[in-house]
C-alpha cells in the first residue's frame, strides 16, 4: 500500500480536528467551513489521500430511499438533493473549470420479495411513499411486463424506486466536498492519528505518526472501518468493524434490453448495468470481521454463489465473463447496522460519525451537515438524527433498519 509522504500540520492547535477525510469526513469539513465562515480552524487528518483503499473509492456508489426507517429515507432524500444540485453548489470552488457533475444514473432499485414477504414489502413501500418517495410495489405480472428479462416464478413481487434512486460518481462527491472545504480554509494533511491525549474528560490533543502533538477543541471520528481504532485511543468502544464486500464487473453474451434497475435478489445478490458491462456483489458467505489491511478478493464467491443467483433471477445471464473485481470494507455496526452520530456523554468533545454499514457514502451529505450542526449549534437544526446517538450503544438498544444489503 503506497502512502503519500506524511506532512506536519501548519499549526500546533485547531478548533476542530477531523480524523478521516473520505466522504463523511470531507462532508463534515465542508458543512463546518460553510457554517463557520473562517471563524474556526479546522484540520482534516487523512492517512491515505490517494483514497486507494477507502470505502468511498471502493463502494458501489449507489443511493436509495427504500429503507424501513423514516429517518434513513429522509437522509437519502437530502442526499439526492445534494447530488442533483452538486454542480451549482460546487461552482464557486471551480472557477474557470466545470464543476463536478456526479453522473447520476436514475435507474432505481428493484427489491425482489418472496410471496411470504409481500405484506412487509407493501408496508415499507407505503411508508416510503408517505414520506414523498416514488417507490411502487409491482405484483409478479406487472413486474414481468416491465422487466421481461426477470424470472418472477418464485417471487411475490418487487418494490421499485421509479425516481430518485440509482448510482453516481463517489469520487466526484468526495473530491467536490474536499475541494470546497479546502477552498474555505480547511487544512488537509497526509498523516495518521496514532494516539489521543485525554485530560479532564476531554480530548486535549491528537498525536500524529510524524510526532507532532496537535491540540484540539473538538475531535471528530470519521475514520470509516477504522472507527474503533480511533475510539480506543480515547478509551472508548463502539461495535464497528471492517467487513469485506466483493465487487465484480462482468460482460454478458446476452444484452439486457431497456432501463435496468439495480436488482436486489432474494439471496442478497445485487446486479446493475455499468455501461456495456454489469456490476454485481453480495454479502459474502464468510461474514466476519477482517484485518484493516486485508483487501484480498475471494473469487470463488462469484462462481459458487453470485453467478448461480444471477442466472436464476435473470436467465439471460447464462454466459458471463468477469472483467474486473475489487474488495472494499464496510464500517459494519454489529449492533444495528445504523450510523453512530453525536458526542460521547463523558468524553464530551469526542464526536462520532461512524458505523454506517455500507450506507456511509449516500448518507454522507446529511451526516456531515448533522455533525456540523451539533458542533456549531449544540443541537440538530434540520434532520433530527437523535436515534443515531451513541447512548444506544452501551444501553444495547438497537435502532434497527430492516432493509440492509
Amino acid at each position: 500500500m503506497a502512502i503519500p509522504p506524511y506532512k506536519a500540520p501548519l499549526r500546533p492547535s485547531y478548533d476542530i480536528v477531523i480524523v478521516g477525510g473520505a466522504a463523511v469526513g470531507s462532508s463534515t469539513a465542508y458543512w463546518l467551513s460553510q457554517a463557520l465562515g473562517g471563524k474556526a480552524s479546522i484540520l482534516v487528518v487523512e492517512r491515505d489521500s490517494s483514497y486507494e483503499f477507502s470505502s468511498t473509492a471502493l463502494s458501489t456508489s449507489a443511493i436509495r430511499q427504500q429503507y424501513s426507517n423514516p429517518i434513513n429515507v429522509k437522509i437519502s432524500q437530502f442526499g439526492i438533493e445534494i447530488i442533483r444540485d452538486f454542480p451549482q453548489r460546487m461552482a464557486p470552488f471551480f472557477v474557470g473549470e466545470p464543476a463536478p457533475d456526479l453522473g447520476f444514473k436514475e435507474h432505481g432499485y428493484l427489491y425482489c420479495c418472496t410471496p411470504g414477504g409481500v405484506e412487509a414489502a407493501r408496508s415499507r413501500v407505503d411508508l416510503q411513499r408517505s414520506l414523498g418517495a416514488h417507490t411502487v410495489f409491482l405484483e409478479p405480472g406487472p413486474l414481468k411486463d416491465r422487466f421481461p428479462w426477470l424470472n418472477v416464478e418464485d417471487l411475490g413481487g418487487g418494490a421499485w424506486g421509479s425516481r430518485d434512486e440509482g448510482w453516481f460518481d463517489s469520487m466526484g462527491l468526495l473530491n467536490g466536498f474536499r475541494r470546497a472545504a479546502r477552498g474555505s480554509g480547511v487544512e488537509y494533511i497526509d498523516n495518521a492519528v496514532v494516539a489521543l491525549d485525554i485530560k479532564d474528560s476531554r480530548v486535549a490533543a491528537a498525536r500524529l505518526s510524524t510526532g507532532e502533538i496537535v491540540a484540539c477543541g473538538t475531535l471528530v471520528n470519521a475514520a470509516g472501518p477504522r472507527a474503533q481504532q480511533v475510539a480506543a485511543m480515547a478509551g472508548l468502544s463502539i461495535p464497528v468493524e471492517p467487513r469485506k464486500r466483493y465487487s465484480f464487473v462482468f460482460a454478458s453474451a446476452t444484452a439486457i434490453p431497456g432501463r435496468m434497475p439495480n436488482v436486489i435478489d432474494l439471496t442478497g445478490t445485487f446486479v446493475r448495468p455499468e455501461g456495456e458491462l454489469f456490476l454485481t456483489g453480495n454479502t459474502p458467505q464468510k461474514e466476519i470481521a477482517r484485518n484493516y489491511e486485508d483487501f484480498e478478493t475471494d473469487t470463488d464467491e462469484f462462481d459458487d454463489y453470485i453467478w448461480p443467483a444471477l442466472f436464476h433471477r435473470i436467465p439471460a445471464f447464462d454466459a458471463l465473463k468477469v472483467q474486473q473485481y475489487w474488495t472494499g470494507h464496510y464500517e459494519y455496526n454489529t449492533l444495528d447496522h445504523n450510523g453512530i452520530v453525536g458526542f460521547h456523554p463523558e468524553i464530551e468533545n469526542f464526536m462520532f460519525a461512524n458505523g454506517f454499514s455500507g450506507h456511509g457514502l449516500q448518507q454522507s451529505p446529511a451526516v456531515g451537515r448533522a455533525v456540523s450542526e451539533l458542533i456549531v449549534h449544540g443541537a440538530f437544526q434540520t434532520l433530527d438524527l437523535t436515534p443515531f446517538r451513541y447512548e444506544r450503544i452501551p444501553a444495547n438498544t438497537p435502532f434497527l433498519e430492516e432493509a440492509v444489503i
